[in-house]
């Protein structure tokens, strides 16, 4: 069955204002969220170890921190071995394969040898890395890891559209990168105008002389993308998808469905994997306008808004 009018989902919402500078620093302030199953002492050490980098959400138990997963844009979970007893190893099981964009990792905080059993027995759980964060190295790996404030769903949109925009004008690829960035935690273009610091009236004028679709359209559609990136985890139920997307509720979310679709959320998790929604957006959003493209500065701050040729 062809894919309804992503189009017609990418004509619902908004209004617009952006900078580099603006969203640049709002990308910064977005530290990754990393939840934890540690011991106390352990909980001290990864919050001054963070530096600002990523911030830790410390919770009791595995269950806990699967909860967190739902409700929070959380991109890795460090267990400690130790703190993991046998009750939880099917918890476990369950976080590692319903949740596979989220990185679980085992954690050893202090220079004690972990209990060879428990690091065997999360292995046979499908924890696959294990960091030693008594020395520097164990520090600069997790950094690494955690250090990108995208989640996976945010470099699989990318994948997709920067590749799309080809010979793209620098400036128009930086707006596309803020704005798939941005997305998630941005319900609307006037929230994205706030972020982004260009006036919303300029904003909205580039893209209507330069004969583009309207910067609301982009802004649905990409978030429409993260919905079906999230729904791809057995792990999410529709409503934590709405709420990791901040709607209101998941009433909010599934009328939402209905008005630009026509299908319910459940139909919208069956017909839209994400690999199709992300074709069927570049196809509609990204091909027909490359020529546009080329020369389209929508950020353009030294240039008064005097449209486009």
């Amino acid at each position: 069955m062809p894919l309804q009018s992503f189009e017609l989902l990418l004509s619902a919402q908004c209004h617009l204002r952006p900078s580099h500078e603006a969203g640049t620093q709002m990308l910064e302030q977005a530290c990754p969220v990393v939840t934890t199953v540690v011991d106390p002492p352990d909980r001290v050490r990864l919050d001054a170890g963070a530096q600002g980098r990523f911030q830790p959400l410390h919770t009791e138990s595995v269950y806990e921190a699967i909860r967190s997963v739902r409700e929070r844009p959380v991109n890795t979970v460090l267990l400690s071995p130790g703190r993991v007893d046998h009750e939880q190893l099917s918890t476990v099981t369950s976080l590692v394969r319903q949740f596979p964009g989220v990185a679980t990792v085992a954690v050893v905080c202090r220079p004690v040898p972990a209990p060879p059993d428990r690091l065997l027995a999360l292995g046979a759980c499908g924890v696959r890395r294990v960091l030693d964060l008594s020395g520097r190295d164990g520090w600069r790996e997790l950094r690494a890891l955690v250090g990108d404030t995208a989640t996976p769903t945010t470099g699989r949109i990318l994948a997709g559209v920067l590749p799309a925009l080809a010979d793209a004008a620098t400036d128009c690829r930086r707006f596309f990168e803020l704005v798939v960035r941005l997305a998630p935690a941005t319900v609307s273009v006037r929230a994205l105008t706030r972020r982004l610091g260009v006036g919303a009236s300029t904003l909205m004028s580039r893209f209507f002389r330069a004969g583009l679709p309207s910067p609301k359209r982009y802004l649905a559609g990409i978030r429409l993308l993260y919905a079906a990136g999230l729904l791809a985890s057995p792990g999410f139920a529709i409503a934590d998808v709405a709420y990791r997307l901040e709607y209101s509720s998941p009433q909010s979310f599934g009328r939402h469905l209905r008005s630009v679709l026509g299908i319910t959320a459940a139909d919208f998790r069956r017909r839209y994997p994400f690999n199709v929604a992300l074709e069927d957006f570049v196809a509609r959003l990204i091909d027909p306008y490359r020529e546009t493209f080329r020369t389209f500065r929508p950020l353009d701050h030294g240039v008064a808004d005097l449209g486009h040729r």
